[in-house]
């Protein structure tokens, strides 16, 4: 805390950047006691080293700081990683979305299949296209969309353009049997692999399935810039309308528009963030694997609790460690209390979400959806964790599970 003398300064927007630390903050907004938050093992924590510190110094002292040579840099370096031709840096994943279904022509009218279960920039990506979302169910075990349920939806709706595949909490979608679906459909098949950086399937890398995909460099995200997107393609003709869309209708070395674009570019500073942080993903994904190794050996066998599944052939690199419990609001109540963060991502299914009541979605049922929402709850796997961060956690979920052992639900 500061002194009496301090807090009588005056306080410009540069004094209230200086001044304005964690704890101060949490006390301004009253709803959280500091000492309570500064003892949390928090859900998420951006991993930022030195050599990240250092390679965005280098942009700022080039006064470079806009789109320019590290984006470039940063757009092959993850093509070449992801295994295709084309990577268009964006300014976030929701703008990686949207540019990416403007670029395969998805517009008024289209059909384009979404999870009901997975977060809103999905389908608001299409509703902003002007197109209609068409929720389809998902994989108990894997959250992600049933090749089963694509194929009965894509029989009912002939018209249908687009499968968006989400490859949720970093585990990949069943690609072998969704991209046949799509194949024998003749439709679009586009990726959202926003939590799944590195994420494969049967040693293919997600984005590199479809027509099409993109990614998200939120600071939750296995690698981060801050805010940031990517679409990733190996066709050259939505990679080219993607890079017009994204950089305001232009290429970029004229005042001339081809276009009516958006301003959706990363920046430099972003990108040579991005570049240092894709030289160590690898490394970032192999923690987070082995600390859900670790959580999946405690937890084995716990009454009520369902650990994350791993199909055989997919490799996950667990953006979230998300388990089950049909005591789930007890359970999250119970590791609060004990200093663990947690998140339930997701707690209604989209089409269930305010802003979507009195538009044109058909509705459900979705059962294992919904059944989804009532039961997920994330737990800490990110690499800031320590041997004893996981023990604690581990512990609490085993006495919690004991506990409530018989218990009705």
């Amino acid at each position: 805390g500061g002194s009496s003398s301090s807090s009588q300064r005056s306080s410009g927007p540069g004094e209230t950047c200086r001044s304005a630390g964690p704890q101060r903050a949490l006390r301004q907004i009253g709803k959280i006691p500091v000492s309570f938050v500064v003892n949390m093992i928090p859900i998420a924590r951006p991993a930022i080293s030195e050599d990240d510190k250092a390679a965005v110094l280098q942009v700022l002292e080039s006064g470079q700081l806009a789109h320019g040579e590290w984006v470039e840099r940063f757009e092959e370096a993850f093509a070449a990683y992801v295994g295709v031709r084309y990577a268009i840096a964006t300014s976030s994943g929701s703008t990686a979305l949207e540019a990416l279904l403007e670029a395969v022509g998805i517009g008024p009218g289209d059909e384009v299949v979404v999870p009901p279960f997975t977060f809103v920039a999905t389908s608001n990506a299409v509703l902003q296209r002007g197109a209609r979302p068409l929720f389809v169910d998902i994989e108990p075990d894997t959250f992600n969309l049933d090749p089963d349920r694509l194929e009965d939806a894509l029989r009912a709706r002939p018209n249908v353009k687009a499968v968006l595949v989400v490859h949720l909490y970093g585990l990949p979608a069943r690609m072998d049997a969704i991209t046949e679906v799509t194949a024998r459909h003749g439709v679009l098949l586009l990726e959202d692999a926003a939590q799944a950086h590195g994420a494969a399937f049967r040693g293919r890398r997600v984005g590199s399935f479809g027509q099409a995909g993109i990614f998200s460099f939120y600071p939750t995200k296995n690698i981060t810039t801050g805010e940031g997107g990517m679409i990733v393609t190996s066709d050259p003709q939505i990679a080219s309308r993607a890079r017009l869309l994204v950089h305001v209708g232009t290429d970029g070395t004229t005042y001339r528009y081809e276009v009516i674009g958006h301003n959706y570019r990363m920046t430099n500073i972003a990108a040579a963030l991005g570049c240092s942080q894709l030289r160590r993903l690898d490394a970032v994904n192999a923690v987070r694997r082995r600390n859900a190794l670790r959580l999946n050996a405690a937890l084995k066998g716990l009454p009520g609790i369902m650990p994350p599944a791993e199909p055989e052939g997919a490799f996950h690199v667990y953006n979230q460690y998300t388990i089950r419990s049909r005591r789930r609001d007890a359970l999250q109540a119970y590791l609060t209390e004990r200093g663990i963060g947690t998140k339930v991502y997701y707690p209604e299914p989209l089409p269930h979400t305010p802003a979507y009541r009195g538009l044109d979605i058909a509705e459900g049922p979705w059962p294992q959806t919904e059944r989804a929402c009532r039961e997920v709850l994330s737990l800490p796997v990110h690499p800031g964790l320590t041997d004893e961060d996981l023990e604690t956690v581990a512990e609490a979920v085993r006495a919690f599970a004991i506990e409530r052992a018989g218990a009705p639900a």
